[in-house]
């Protein structure tokens, strides 16, 4: 097991939910952002490093029908599985990194709020990049919140990447159109609170 599927085993396995500084019960954010895509209810949307997040649950509650979950962790996996119950038949679960994740599947909407910031080093920046392109529809969206510079430094005891809407387009410019751009403050369970930058993509 990879050092780092190992660090991500061990947070699903030793906290509860409300027990880590992403928890949100309902991820306003992320809905209005999937929601503004205008896309049908049966549209292929992927929720990368989605862990336990409850973002499926309110999809599914929206009505959308082709939901995808991946996370690095089988126990996140298995703890939104259980939660979801019934509904779980409902959504497709992928065990990866996504970094290294490959489809069959084109999606119409990517949406990661946990994963690209963990991303440090260029190579790795690159390749996720890639793997969105690669993985993604023909107009497809592509919704990301990251940390920004008014954000924390590490997160789960991990160093992380901050970045502005420059620094997004530096990375995504070329391939996807910036539809929306805003930071937000995050509350955490732990009253802190940590600032994101949210970026809604249209793929070039």
């Amino acid at each position: 097991m990879s050092e780092k599927k190992q660090h991500w085993e061990t947070v699903f396995t030793t906290k509860a939910e409300n027990e880590v500084s992403w928890y949100q019960k309902e991820p306003q954010t992320s809905i209005q952002l999937i929601q503004a895509c205008k896309v049908p209810k049966d549209a292929k949307i992927i929720d990368i490093g989605g862990g336990d997040s409850y973002l499926i649950d309110s999809l599914l509650d929206l009505g959308y029908t082709n939901l995808y979950l991946l996370d690095i962790s089988d126990a996140a996996i298995e703890r939104a599985k259980i939660r979801l119950g019934d509904k779980a038949k409902q959504v497709t679960f992928i065990v990866s990194d996504s970094l290294h994740f490959q489809s069959d599947e084109k999606f119409d909407v990517w949406h990661d709020r946990a994963s690209f910031h963990f991303f440090t080093d260029a190579n790795d920046i690159a390749l996720y990049k890639k793997n969105v392109k690669t993985n993604t529809s023909q107009n497809a969206h592509f919704i990301i919140g990251t940390f920004s510079e008014e954000g924390p430094l590490k997160c789960s005891g991990l160093p992380i990447t901050q970045y502005t809407v420059e620094k997004m387009e530096a990375v995504f410019g070329d391939d996807f159109e910036l539809e929306n751009c805003f930071t937000e403050d995050h509350q955490t369970p732990f009253e802190t609170v940590q600032n994101f930058i949210f970026c809604s993509y249209r793929k070039k």
